[in-house]
């Protein structure tokens, strides 16, 4: 008698989630990125379609952070902590690309009204107003990025952004990179 293969129902692993199964893409993704600092992946999803991918990086041509260094500068906020000015410093490596960035750049305006960017780090500042401006209706990400977190989910509310983060998310192995700020 010929062996049956067939696995049954519930011998079968569950499917992945829309949000998990994209986040994982914008995580493959990310290992493209030759940063020192942080991996970081975009994928841009109009309803389940996939339209584009990207990862942080110097301009093509031009040498990465693995190459050439870090171009690191320093930035000095104000911010109002207990009802006091507090200036917080930050750093930032101006030698790539951020992949939301990239992401902006190599997919069509009309394929973004109305689409969702998953994207494995929280937006900065900078990026957040790209994609405010972008035509996106939703963003998604995964690890926050504590430095803009606030000013960046207060102009997503004040847009009518849905900005949401995936915090039970685990992405696929081998995916993951040291990340320093």
């Amino acid at each position: 008698m010929p062996e049956n293969n067939h696995v049954s129902p519930s011998e079968h692993p569950p499917r992945k989630s829309w949000d998990t199964y994209f986040m994982d893409i914008a995580y493959m993704v990310s290992t493209r990125s030759q940063c020192l600092r942080r991996h970081v992946g975009a994928v841009l999803v109009q309803g389940k379609k996939l339209l584009g991918t990207a990862y942080n990086g110097a301009p093509m041509g031009m040498p990465d952070c693995s190459e050439a260094g870090c171009m690191l500068v320093e930035e000095f906020e104000v911010k109002l902590a207990d009802g006091e000015e507090v200036v917080v410093k930050k750093q930032r490596c101006i030698r790539t690309i951020h992949a939301e960035q990239n992401l902006l750049l190599f997919t069509d305006r009309d394929d973004r009204e109305g689409s969702t960017v998953y994207v494995t780090d929280q937006p900065c500042w900078t990026c957040a107003n790209m994609l405010a401006n972008s035509g996106v209706v939703e963003i998604v990400y995964h690890r926050p990025y504590p430095k803009d977190q606030e000013k960046v989910s207060t102009m997503m509310a004040t847009k009518g952004i849905i900005f949401r983060t995936l915090s039970d998310y685990e992405p696929p192995a081998g995916s993951l990179t040291k990340v320093t700020n």
